[in-house]
């Protein structure tokens, strides 16, 4: 039970704190590339690496690694919102922008699970 409320109660952090992170970031920019969602995405990969590198090198207790893993990166990151935000890129005809984010989230995001050799030493 302690951990199924964790996980809510990270979940209920991590999704505002995405709103937040996402429209400070946008609203300094038009209608163009969704570097707020990007920035989100790949923080939310470090934080997971990070969570993992503990529990893989250090023993990071269940729980933890639930509420932290699941219910905050889960709450806080977002794909959905990445793709839309893609097909949208394109739609709008800006194809070479939809391509950017996609490779962008993936690539920055996959280098920022890199906190998992920073939090496990490896």
């Amino acid at each position: 039970m302690t951990a199924y409320l964790g996980v809510i109660l990270a979940g209920a952090l991590g999704a505002p704190l995405r709103y937040l992170v996402d429209s400070r970031i946008q609203s300094a920019r038009r209608r163009g590339f969704p570097l707020g969602t990007l920035a989100v995405n790949v923080s939310g990969s470090l934080v997971l690496g990070i969570v993992t590198g503990l529990a893989l090198c250090h023993g990071l207790p269940r729980i933890p690694k639930a509420v932290l893993g699941a219910g905050f990166c889960g709450a806080y990151t977002t794909f959905s919102t990445h793709a839309f935000e893609t097909v949208r890129l394109a739609e709008d005809g800006a194809r070479r922008s939809a391509v950017v984010n996609v490779l962008a989230n993936l690539l920055l995001g996959t280098a920022a699970a890199a906190g998992l050799a920073l939090a496990g030493g490896l």
